[in-house]
């Protein structure tokens, strides 16, 4: 595993814990998984084996929606994964593919540029100029490969590629096949395919799955953390990952001031705040876990570089600004408000309220 790169797969991540969840699987598995889904349910909740080896949870969350996950993985239906923006459905797609086919490369991004070659195939022109249609001319998709494989695909906002588009996997997911007219043959899925779908909920552009398609997966909401006490956990536990992965010391921010960001973020994300009697204006921008976590990481990321004459309230007040501020005429607003009304009123968080207002007096408000 090459240390230099900026981001591993999570089979290069967790490949101990792979390997030890193989290594003492003794549960059926279903045709060309690599883990039973018992194992898969405790590489993602994280649990202790029987040497002792501990597992890391990958998501906290319900069982019951993890479990129906990995259940209808095991069948002839889709899954679809659908929630707000945040809700760890590509960080859990991931995984799956990771803990079930030990591969989670085969991916496909969605967008309106998306088109039905990226479901199916296209070609090597080159190739095919020189030698006509043929089994070495075609470029196969994600969804080709892993049909030949026996793997699962993942396509990311699938609700972001265009309808006619997307209709081209009605046929895939119903028939395990893909017809290649030029070349008179047929591609047939083998016993492990299956595709892992996400979709957000709140994304503009959004085209509409047809009914046809809606029908072949089985959709699973993926909700936002219910209580302030299990978003901070989630928070601290990923932020701490992120600190030995990017070589950050963990300073004193990170106990002090998770708290305070998750409340500001569920508050204005909520419209009220967290003991409900004050209504809040929410601003446009979606203030999601993880975007909590990355909000974390960069103030971390400025009290390590840039240590000099400043207060780590400034580092998290610089870092908050930037992740409210996406829409200045509509947020800016809606923020100072907030400031206000509730930060201004907590003796306790004096100092963040101080560091933001300066921050926005030198942005020249």
């Amino acid at each position: 595993m090459n240390q230099d790169l900026l981001r591993q797969y999570a089979e290069e991540s967790f490949n101990t814990e792979l390997k030890a969840l193989i290594k003492f699987d003794d549960h059926e598995k279903p045709r060309n998984w690599q883990l039973s889904p018992a194992s898969v349910l405790t590489y993602i909740l994280g649990g202790k084996l029987s040497d002792g080896s501990v597992i890391e949870p990958k998501y906290f969350g319900s069982r019951r929606l993890i479990e129906i996950a990995i259940a209808t993985l095991a069948t002839d239906r889709g899954l679809l994964l659908v929630g707000i923006p945040g809700t760890a459905k590509t960080w859990v797609s991931e995984h799956l593919c990771a803990a079930i086919s030990g591969d989670s490369k085969l991916i496909i991004q969605g967008s309106s540029g998306t088109g039905e070659e990226h479901f199916k195939y296209s070609w090597n022109y080159a190739r095919l100029l020189q030698e006509g249609p043929s089994e070495k001319a075609i470029v196969p998709s994600p969804v080709m490969m892993a049909m030949k494989k026996g793997n699962i695909v993942r396509i990311e906002e699938l609700t972001r590629i265009p309808s006619d588009i997307q209709d081209a996997l009605i046929g895939i997911l119903s028939e395990k096949s893909m017809a290649i007219p030029e070349l008179d043959m047929i591609i047939r899925a083998v016993r492990g395919f299956n595709i892992i779908a996400t979709a957000n909920q709140k994304d503009k552009g959004i085209n509409e799955l047809s009914s046809a398609l809606q029908r072949r997966f089985n959709i699973v909401h993926m909700p936002p953390p219910p209580t302030l006490e299990e978003e901070i956990r989630i928070v601290k536990h990923r932020v701490a990952a992120l600190n030995q992965e990017f070589k950050l010391p963990a300073k004193k921010l990170i106990n002090q001031d998770i708290e305070k960001l998750v409340t500001i973020f569920r508050e204005l994300r909520q419209g009220k705040t967290q003991d409900g009697e004050t209504k809040l204006k929410s601003p446009s921008a979606t203030l999601s876990t993880a975007e909590a976590i990355s909000t974390i990481n960069n103030s971390l990321t400025l009290g390590t570089y840039f240590p000099e004459n400043k207060a780590e309230n400034d580092y998290l007040a610089a870092s908050l600004l930037g992740t409210v501020m996406k829409n200045t005429q509509i947020d800016l607003p809606v923020f100072e408000e907030y400031l206000e009304t509730v930060v201004k009123c907590r003796k306790e968080w004096d100092g963040l309220y101080k560091s933001c207002k300066q921050l926005l007096k030198d942005w020249g408000k």
